[in-house]
């Protein structure tokens, strides 16, 4: 599905845009420098080693197509974009639109993305450089995106997981928000763990005090590695860890071995590792990327059950981290109300969706503006049960 390079402008100075259909068509320097990359997702190491072990590309049906804005020969803006030929690995779940389209004898596949694959993680889909004016570029590129959709007869174009303020700078006619919840822990400037604890109440304080002592009982060692420091045999565990999850439950594991030894290599500050060993073995394992004020817990696996170790190694090490590191939050993955009697705050998460075909687009706006509604109230009462204990004053 090739698509030549698009200029808008023979003007010298006139912005013109190219698609590529590999994240190194762009030097790692370039892409980079724009505004937006101290999320570790959205790296060009992150995104490279995708791309250079399998995670997307060939047959698993995200096919890469990242989208170039130059201003002056300069690279001024990029976006991280997939050909979608399903909806796996998104998060965002449209499934009951592609059903709905393809009753109605459209087809919903493929579809233009703007995501990082298989990762529910907020943030800009826009990167800009420094000098950039975001309200003149990023209309530019959604343009860009919509002139592809309708060129290469795509179902739709979606931008999941967008930060808030990019979201707010999509809105146009037809282009629809779609809301969703996740849990996410705020630092307000905790010295230590114990900070953390007093600010809980005291049935929650009592809780989380009761599972840590259950995991120090287990007969384990937890240790925290940053990339860099880990050996080989080291990734090959957690990997092992990481595809049994997968083995036992439904879903591909579709993260493989030589991705993370490249992560190892080229985010070396970015990758941690929060491992659990007993005689000698690796039994559990969780993997996290580090941004600059931001800890992303990703996946989990282990071999063996001891009673709390997963709350210790996923939620109160990645806190304590967090907490050390002075970092200010702590996005934990998605879903999972369990998150919120730990001290994760129920945060409204934000997509924008365009569907070229307009009665699909009508009926799509229709079921939004409700969900929105069940989403907010959704949220309302989840804050209402948030366990601080400057609630329970109020």
């Amino acid at each position: 599905m090739a698509t030549p390079n698009m200029v808008q402008s023979t003007s010298a100075t006139a912005p013109r845009y190219r698609w590529v259909e590999s994240i190194d068509a762009v030097a790692a320097s370039d892409w980079d420098a724009l505004e937006g990359t101290d999320n570790p997702f959205l790296q060009h190491a992150f995104l490279a080693a995708l791309e250079h072990h399998g995670c997307v590309g060939g047959d698993t049906g995200w096919l890469p197509k990242h989208l170039l804005l130059y201003q002056n020969g300069q690279l001024s803006g990029a976006m991280p974009g997939y050909i979608k030929l399903h909806s796996y690995g998104e998060f965002v779940f449209d499934w009951s639109w592609a059903e709905a389209s393809e009753r109605a004898g459209w087809h919903y596949y493929p579809k233009l993305i703007s995501a990082i694959p298989h990762t529910p993680v907020t943030g800009p889909r826009f990167l800009l450089a420094a000098t950039a004016d975001p309200h003149r570029c990023i209309p530019l590129m959604v343009d860009a995106c919509l002139r592809l959709v309708e060129t290469e007869r795509l179902s739709s174009m979606h931008w999941l997981f967008l930060s808030a303020g990019q979201c707010a700078l999509l809105q146009r006619p037809h282009i629809v928000e779609r809301w969703g919840c996740q849990f996410h822990w705020d630092n307000p400037g905790y010295q230590c763990f114990d900070d953390y604890l007093g600010a809980l109440n005291a049935k929650r304080r009592k809780q989380i005090r009761k599972e840590r002592r259950e995991a120090a009982g287990a007969p384990v060692e937890i240790v925290l590695r940053h990339g860099g420091e880990l050996r080989d045999q080291d990734l090959r565990a957690y990997h092992h860890l990481y595809c049994s999850t997968y083995d036992r439950k439904w879903g591909f594991p579709v993260l493989s071995l030589g991705f993370f030894k490249e992560l190892s290599v080229q985010m070396p500050e970015q990758l941690l590792l929060v491992l659990a060993r007993h005689d000698g073995r690796t039994v559990a394992g969780a993997h996290l990327l580090r941004g600059a004020d931001t800890l992303y817990g990703r996946n989990w696996g282990c071999s063996e059950h001891h009673r709390s170790l997963h709350f210790e190694m996923c939620y109160y090490r990645g806190i304590e981290y967090c907490i050390a590191q002075g970092l200010s939050v702590f996005e934990a993955g998605a879903q999972g109300e369990h998150k919120l009697f730990r001290g994760f705050r129920p945060v409204k998460v934000r997509s924008r969706h365009w569907l070229r075909e307009p009665a699909l687009g009508r009926a799509v706006a229709e079921f939004l503006e409700h969900e929105r509604i069940d989403i907010g109230e959704y949220i309302t009462q989840m804050s209402a049960h948030e366990p601080f204990r400057r609630l329970q004053a109020s």
